[in-house]
């Protein structure tokens, strides 16, 4: 019908088509338009810049390595101290503690002992301790036979061998083992600036752990009285052989002053020559009178006078008698000897005898201090806190011991993956 509207002219897409497309003369669907894009709200640029890109992640997953690290996590860590937990609190034996304390004391010095001084020193005094004797005999193995053979230690720790593996001994130890073991089960502290020494001993039993105690105890006692006795022997020997000495320097000194006077037959050489001055002093006295009556007769004038020869010759003998009895002082006497040799002699003879006098009452006093040191204990052990006898068990200290065991194995264990992995990143 020619009335009819005409046709609606077809929607030219946005787009151009393809050129193959137009070419190839197949039809084309007709396009729809595309949805216009929904707008986004506005982002403040200074927010846009500090928004990182976000890269995508993908799932973890559980790799080789993670697995190897896991089971040797395990089987060094877990198992282990489970293992060592088990033990602890399955298979290890109680133990009892006993404490006791003790140290050494001295005599407190007075009297005659303290006036003397360094007598005493000569006697055998001594001012060091005994506490670390003490304390190493507390741990050397002649006290673990003497504990030994009074406390049967292998037949009382041996008990529980072989269930308790760790803290048992085994049957058949020798001293060495034994030895070893007792640095286990007896713990020693001692402290040098006090002297105390503190004792805990460990047994299966309360009774047995005090009674071990008690024989250290009682043993170190023991050694102190033998060092006090050895102390004391010593002391006398030394003393009697020094009075032994000073009694012969003595002796000899009064014999060679009694050889002297026999030699001499001088008994005194000072009170000799003391007596010989004075006769030269009377000589010379009767020399100056003779000499005035030799001057009055001269004076009177009287050259005829009997008295003035016998008056000359009285003085010429005075005076040859002064000069024999000086030339005696320094020539010598009769027996050939000079009175200043005589004298040095002498005095040196006297010398010897008054120090071998004083030395011999020295040792003297010296051996009286020393029997007096021996009749009587010098040095003892005073026990201020006795072996006690334990209630309940404090050992093994099982949580110590699997706390410290679990931090070994994880320490360990931390320290041999760092270095496997740095090995094997520098591979």
């Amino acid at each position: 019908m020619n009335d009819a509207s005409p046709p609606t002219p077809p929607v030219v897409p946005a787009h151009p088509k393809p050129a193959g497309d137009a070419a190839g003369g197949k039809p084309q669907s007709q396009p729809t338009a595309p949805k216009p894009p929904v707008p986004k709200p506005a982002t403040p640029q200074s927010q846009q810049d500090q928004e990182p890109l976000r890269p995508t992640v993908r799932a973890a997953h559980m790799k080789r390595r993670h697995r190897g690290l896991i089971l040797t996590f395990v089987l060094w860590v877990i198992i282990p101290f489970c293992a060592v937990a088990f033990y602890l609190t399955a298979v290890a034996t109680d133990q009892y503690s006993s404490v006791a304390g003790f140290t050494e004391r001295q005599e407190e010095q007075g009297g005659a002992a303290g006036l003397l001084g360094g007598l005493a020193q000569i006697a055998g005094g001594q001012t060091s301790s005994y506490g670390s004797v003490l304390y190493e005999f507390v741990l050397s193995q002649s006290l673990i036979r003497k504990v030994e053979n009074q406390a049967e230690l292998r037949k009382h720790y041996s008990q529980y061998w072989p269930d308790d593996i760790i803290f048992a001994l085994t049957p058949d130890a020798s001293i060495e083992d034994l030895e070893s073991y007792w640095q286990r089960i007896v713990q020693v502290s001692y402290d040098q600036g006090t002297g105390l020494i503190e004792l805990r001993v460990l047994a299966f039993t309360p009774d047995k752990a005090q009674e071990i105690a008690e024989i250290i105890i009682r043993e170190s006692q023991d050694m102190i009285n033998a060092l006090n006795e050895q102390s004391r022997s010593d002391a006398m020997r030394y003393a009697r052989g020094d009075l032994d000495e000073a009694v012969s320097r003595l002796k000899q000194a009064r014999e060679a002053l009694t050889e002297f006077r026999t030699r001499t037959q001088i008994v005194d050489p000072q009170s000799d020559l003391q007596g010989r001055m004075g006769v030269v002093n009377n000589l010379q006295q009767q020399l100056a009178s003779a000499l005035i009556e030799l001057d009055l007769l001269i004076e009177s004038n009287n050259t005829s006078d009997p008295r003035m020869q016998p008056a000359r010759q009285k003085i010429e003998v005075i005076r040859k008698r002064i000069t024999e009895e000086r030339d005696s002082f320094s020539q010598g006497n009769e027996l050939g000897a000079a009175y200043p040799g005589l004298l040095a002699e002498y005095e040196g003879l006297i010398v010897e005898r008054e120090f071998a006098e004083e030395t011999y009452r020295a040792t003297l006093a010296a051996l009286g201090i020393a029997r007096t040191k021996a009749s009587r204990q010098s040095r003892y052990l005073s026990t201020y806190v006795e072996p006690t006898l334990a209630e309940t068990s404090e050992y093994p200290q099982r949580l110590l011991i699997g706390g410290l065991a679990g931090l070994f194995l994880l320490l360990s264990w931390s320290v041999i993956v760092l270095i496997y992995y740095s090995i094997r990143d520098r591979a």
